[in-house]
């Protein structure tokens, strides 16, 4: 019985060495993690691309596509058995079908394999003819990757800024939280009654957060929990400064927020990131600035956090599974198609002012960070109308409140993105000048022409940076 333990255990791991030889060798396999903050679209975008790539009629931006050195794309099983499948199928069919709607969001891990048959460019290409490169495809919340921050903080130091940015929201959606919090004592005994109603207060504080637009909801599990439900793991929340008694309240929460680092945090990002090539954040830029100037701090800060996560050197455990790996990260603010094309540049101009601080902050050892607006699927029209005799840009899709046909305005971006940003970081509750609507668009019913996948903006240009240079 040992013997054939033993046996098979050499055998796997012979057949591992086998299989990393030939992938390097013969098949280059590209891994591309897709995160985004809340609502950006993370589904979609997936959806998208691979619907593009197996369908290349709009993607001229990325140039093997536009030569023809892609021959061919097929979808294949993907490697990592005990990871579930992306639903392409299922996720294409809801936007292309003939009731067109949006996919259900992300809320666990997903995986896809897109195998791409290429011709290399030159002389190389006449030479070796065609070779196959797999794009693996890794979907997961972007909850999750703000857990990256928490890897570098203590208990103490994350309940000092959880708490103090929860104050800010003290006479809103944090009030019910904060007025249990006064009820307790930290240094009293642990009492698990306690400890559960002021851990699902925080759960309940951070819904509403994101809700209203913000996006640093830390730990990330605590919106989906999946099967980490009612576990101490997650049954902690952040407490003011003081005394810490063994068996009291607070070091329990410490003890636990020290075991969700270990047990949850720790582990999926080795699981997951350890092998991820390429990365790209999905921002949905235009909800934090029609949310208000804090929300839009927030998204700014939470980016920050994140990108200084990947800094290497700053944490042992992370410069171990990111510091050597991902060599390019593309922030990409989604749903251009909100706005009228001539409003694009200055939407790129506020996601690249939001980028910029947090990439000083991460000093990349060699990776490459590009800042972007896109839409992975086009779902309005643009038609421009005279209003008091000046020309007047609009955007026309179908509401996805009610289904009726609408035309927007959302108000003109400013072209210095520091109108935003100054007061955002000043703390101001509303904008002083501009009022920035959003107005929520179901995708159109579409027709497309064989050859072609889903109309996008900017998307061919978006895998261009990510996958470009490999193919």
């Amino acid at each position: 019985m040992v013997i054939g333990t033993i046996a098979d255990a050499l055998g796997r791991g012979v057949e591992g060495i086998a299989s990393g030889i030939s992938e390097t060798f013969f098949e280059p396999v590209i891994r591309l993690g897709v995160t985004g903050l809340a609502r950006s679209g993370k589904t979609v975008f997936i959806t998208s691309l691979v619907a593009n790539l197996l369908d290349r009629g709009r993607m001229p931006g990325l140039e093997a596509a536009r030569s023809g050195r892609i021959e061919a794309a097929f979808l294949q099983p993907q490697p990592d058995d005990t990871v579930p499948r992306f639903a392409f199928e299922d996720h294409l069919a809801a936007m292309t079908g003939a009731a067109p709607h949006w996919p259900d969001s992300t809320r666990a891990v997903s995986e896809l394999r897109l195998s791409l048959r290429v011709r290399p460019s030159g002389l190389l290409g006449a030479v070796s003819g065609p070779r196959t490169i797999h794009l693996d495809i890794v979907d997961y919340p972007g909850e999750w990757l703000l857990d990256l921050a928490l890897l570098d903080l203590d208990y103490a130091a994350w309940s000092r800024d959880a708490l103090a940015r929860a104050e800010t929201r003290r006479e809103g959606i944090a009030a019910p939280f904060f007025a249990a919090l006064s009820k307790i004592d930290p240094a009293a005994k642990l009492s698990e009654p306690v400890a559960g109603a002021l851990a699902r207060g925080w759960t309940d504080y951070l819904a509403a957060a994101r809700e209203r637009g913000f996006s640093d909801c830390t730990p990330g599990r605590f919106l989906l929990p999946g099967d980490l439900e009612g576990s101490p793991a997650i049954t902690f929340a952040p407490l003011p400064p003081g005394g810490a008694p063994r068996g009291s309240l607070a070091h329990e929460f410490a003890r636990r927020y020290e075991a969700y680092k270990r047990e949850v945090v720790k582990p999926f990002f080795r699981a997951h990131f350890a092998r991820i090539d390429r990365q790209i954040v999905l921002v949905d830029a235009l909800g934090a600035i029609h949310a208000g100037p804090q929300a839009l701090e927030d998204l700014r800060q939470a980016m920050a956090a994140i990108l200084g996560a990947f800094r290497p050197g700053r944490n042992a455990f992370l410069s171990s599974i990111l510091g050597r790996r991902v060599d390019r990260i593309l922030f990409a603010a989604t749903k251009a198609d909100h706005l009228h094309h001539d409003q694009h540049p200055r939407l790129q101009a506020v996601i690249e002012a939001l980028v910029a601080e947090a990439r000083r902050r991460a000093e990349f050892s060699g990776a490459q960070t590009r800042a972007m607006a896109i839409a992975s699927l086009r779902a309005t029209t643009e038609e421009v109308r005279q209003v008091n005799g000046a020309e007047l840009g609009l955007v026309r899709g179908r509401l996805l409140k009610d289904g009726r046909q609408a035309a927007l305005h959302p108000g003109d971006l400013p072209a210095d993105p520091a109108a935003l940003l100054a007061p955002a970081r000043e703390g101001a509750e509303r904008w002083l000048s501009g009022d920035y609507g959003v107005m929520r668009f179901a995708p159109s019913a579409l027709s497309l022409r064989s050859g072609e996948g889903p109309p996008h903006i900017r998307l061919d240009r978006a895998a261009e940076f990510l996958i470009g240079d490999r193919l």
